[in-house]
C-alpha cells in the first residue's frame, strides 16, 4: 500500500536529531560494561539448575528451547530475566517470559521453567506470572503459558501461598483476562500438581503432551493424608515410609483422565514439538488487525543508526545530553512533531511513527533554563526535574492521547518535581495527582523507559509501572538508577537534624557521620540496573541497540487488537499542532 490517510500529517512529520560529530569512546565502554554484566547474569540463570542435555536426554525441552520452538524467529524479547526479589539461590522465579510473534501476532509468553526444581512455584514467581497477565490484559494479546510446574516449594509457603499476590492471585488474573476476551493459551508438559494443577486449569485452552499430569494433590500428598499429630516420631516415620510403597505408580491426573474423562484438556499430542504446532495453530484462529490498517506511513528506519545512543546517553548522571538526538535514533525516519514546545520546555510531548504506526512521546529534557519557571523570580533551574507548566502541559498531552487513542512511551530520566513554597503556591501537588488522573482514566496502553534516573514522585506521574491499569511493561538501560532521591540527598534528609544536635551538643559527628556514608553506599548497590531488575523496578534492562525493537513491539501490540479507535481523519492531536504552526509545515499546506 502507498497511499495513506492525512499524509500532511504524518508522512511529511518534521525531522530531528543529526549526524554524531564524533563517538564517545569512553561513554560507549563504560555502557557497554554494564549490558555484558546484565547479558551475562541473565544467561547464568536460564544455565542454573539441572543441565538442558540431561533434560533432552529424558526427552524433554528446556523452557527456552520451548520458547523459540514457539515464536516466530529472532522476535522474542525478553521480560523480567533478572526478577528475583526474595533472593532464590537459582537466581530467577522458575519462569522464562517474554514477548514474541507467534505467526505474525504479538503473545505475551511465560514458560515454567523446568530445569528448577521441575518448575515448582518458588517465592516471586506468583508475582512475575502476574506481570505477565496484566501485560496481556494492558495492550489485549495472547497470553501463552507453557506449564511443568510440580507445584509449591513447601518449605517456603508463606512466600508464596497466601496474600493479595500469592499463588491463587493468577488463578483470579486469568479469569479476568477471559472475561476482557483476551484468551490464555496454555502448553502442558510433565506434572502439574497442587497450585501447578490448578494453575494449568485458569486458561482458556488447553492443550497438552500425553505424558502430562495436573492434578489436585501429587502422589506424595496422597502418601501423608492422615490426621496431624503436630509432630512427627517414629511411629509417624516409619508409617510414611510403609505408605510409599503403595503409592501409585503413575501421578494422578493423566490425560486419560483429562481429556478421556473431564475433557478439560481440548487436545493431546505425542510429541513436545505437536504441542507447540498446536499453540501456533491455535493462535492463528484469534482475532488481530493487520499493521496495515492502523498505519499511516510506510515503514522506515531511524535515520541515524541505534549505535549512536551509546555515545549520545551519558552515562554520567550529571552530565546533560539533548533528549531530541535520542529519539531520533529510535523512531522511523527521526521524524517527531512536538507539541507545545514553547510551553513546560523541562518536558518534551509529540507523535512519532514506529513500523508506520502512530505513537506518541513524552520524555524530561536536561540542560538548564533561565528565567524558568516563571512563578519564582530571577529563576534559574534544571532539567530533570517537573514543574508548574510541564505538568500542566504532560495532562494535556495525555488527554489529547487518549482521545485519539494513540498509545505512549514515556522517557524518564528525572530527579523529581520541583519543592518549596512557590512550588506549592504554583499547585505542584495537585497538578502531579492531577496527571496521574489522566493517565489512569485515558485507559491507553503505556511503555515506560527509565533511560537514567527515576526519582521522587515524578517517577509515578511520567507513566511509571505504578500505573496498574495503563502500564503494559517497563524498561531500563545500563545507565538507569531508581531511588526516592539522591542518596546524598536521602542521607542529609535523615540525618542533618542530628548532625545540628550533636554539634550543639558537642558530641563527635563520626558516629552519624558514618552512618550517612553508609546509608549513601547502600542508595549506590541499591539502584544499579540489575538491582532495578532483580526487584521489579523495571520488567527488563535494554541493551540500548534493543530499545527500538522493544518500542516496535509495544506499538504492533498495542495496535493488534485494540478494545477502541479513532479513525486517522478524525484525530484531534495532529490538528492542535498545527493549529500551534509547529507540525511539519502543515499550516502552509492548509
Amino acid at each position: 500500500m502507498e497511499s495513506y490517510a492525512m499524509p500532511r500529517y504524518f508522512q511529511h512529520m518534521p525531522t530531528i536529531g543529526q549526524p554524531l560529530t564524533a563517538a564517545d569512546d569512553k561513554n560507549r565502554a563504560a555502557l557497554q560494561k554494564v549490558e555484558d554484566a546484565i547479558a551475562q547474569k541473565r544467561q547464568a540463570i536460564l544455565d542454573s539448575g539441572k543441565p538442558t542435555a540431561a533434560l533432552n536426554e529424558k526427552g524433554q525441552l528446556c523452557a527456552m528451547q520451548r520458547i523459540e520452538k514457539l515464536v516466530d524467529e529472532g522476535t522474542f524479547l525478553p521480560l523480567n530475566s533478572l526478577f528475583n526479589p526474595y533472593g532464590n539461590e537459582t537466581g530467577s522465579t522458575g519462569v522464562v517470559k517474554g514477548l514474541g510473534k507467534v505467526g505474525g501476532k504479538w503473545v505475551v509468553i511465560a514458560a515454567s521453567d523446568n530445569k528448577k526444581l521441575a518448575g515448582a512455584w518458588v517465592p516471586g514467581q506468583p508475582e512475575n506470572m502476574l506481570r505477565a497477565a496484566d501485560a496481556a490484559k494492558r495492550l489485549r494479546i495472547p497470553l501463552v503459558c507453557l506449564f511443568n510446574c510440580s507445584g509449591v516449594k513447601l518449605d517456603r509457603q508463606e512466600d508464596i501461598f497466601p496474600g493479595r499476590n500469592g499463588g491463587g492471585a493468577l488463578l483470579y488474573r486469568n479469569a479476568a483476562l477471559n472475561q476482557a476476551g483476551v484468551p490464555v493459551i496454555a502448553g502442558m508438559y510433565g506434572t502439574n500438581l497442587a497450585g501447578g494443577g490448578y494453575q494449568g486449569i485458569t486458561p482458556t485452552v488447553i492443550l497438552a503432551q500425553k505424558s502430562a499430569h495436573m492434578a489436585v494433590g501429587g502422589s506424595s500428598i496422597l502418601g501423608g493424608m492422615e490426621p496431624p499429630r503436630g509432630q512427627v516420631d517414629e511411629s509417624g516415620a516409619a508409617s510414611l515410609i510403609a505408605a510409599q510403597a503403595h503409592l501409585p505408580k503413575e501421578a494422578p491426573g493423566s490425560m486419560a483422565v483429562h481429556h478421556d474423562t473431564t475433557g478439560f484438556v481440548r487436545e493431546v499430542y505425542g510429541t513436545e514439538e505437536e504441542v507447540i504446532a498446536g499453540i501456533r495453530e491455535y493462535i492463528g484462529y484469534l482475532p488481530a488487525y493487520a499493521p496495515e490498517f492502523f498505519r499511516v506511513a510506510a515503514l522506515q528506519e531511524p535515520t541515524y543508526p541505534a549505535e549512536d545512543l551509546y555515545s549520545l546517553l551519558p552515562f554520567d548522571q550529571h552530565r546533560t545530553y539533548d533528549i531530541r538526538q535520542i529519539i531520533a535514533r529510535l523512531v522511523d525516519g527521526s521524524a517527531f512533531a512536538e507539541y507545545r514546545p514553547d510551553y513546560g520546555p523541562e518536558v518534551i510531548t509529540g507523535t512519532a511513527r514506529l513500523n508506520g504506526l502512530p505513537v506518541a512521546i513524552a520524555a524530561n529534557v536536561q540542560g538548564f533554563f533561565l528565567h524558568y519557571p516563571d512563578y519564582r523570580r530571577d529563576s534559574f533551574s534544571v532539567g530533570g526535574k517537573l514543574y508548574r507548566q510541564g505538568l500542566i502541559k504532560l495532562s494535556e498531552f495525555v488527554a489529547l492521547c487518549a482521545r485519539d487513542r494513540l498509545p505512549v512511551i514515556w522517557m524518564q530520566d528525572t530527579t523529581g518535581v520541583d519543592i518549596g513554597d512557590d512550588a506549592e503556591r504554583s499547585e505542584l501537588l495537585g497538578l502531579g495527582q492531577s496527571l496521574i488522573y489522566t493517565i489512569q482514566q485515558s485507559d491507553l496502553p503505556m511503555l515506560e523507559v527509565t533511560l537514567r534516573k527515576g526519582a521522587a514522585a515524578a517517577h509515578y506521574v511520567m507513566g511509571g509501572p505504578q500505573g496498574q491499569d495503563t502500564n503494559a511493561f517497563s524498561l531500563g538501560t545500563a545507565a538507569t538508577e531508581v531511588c526516592v532521591m539522591h542518596a546524598q540527598t536521602g542521607a542529609a534528609a535523615m540525618y542533618g537534624g542530628k548532625l545540628a544536635k550533636d554539634s550543639a551538643a558537642g558530641k563527635p559527628l563520626e558516629p552519624t557521620i558514618d552512618k550517612m556514608n553508609a546509608m549513601i553506599e547502600s542508595y549506590a548497590e541499591k539502584s544499579t540496573p540489575a538491582y532495578c531488575a532483580q526487584k521489579g523496578m523495571v520488567d527488563e534492562i535494554a541493551a540500548l541497540r534493543d530499545l527500538r525493537p522493544y518500542l516496535l513491539a509495544f506499538a504492533e501490540a498495542a495496535y493488534q487488537n485494540p478494545a477502541s479507535l479513532c479513525p486517522v481523519h478524525q484525530m484531534l492531536l495532529p490538528r492542535v499542532m498545527a493549529e500551534q504552526g509547529i507540525s511539519n509545515d502543515v499550516t502552509t499546506l492548509l
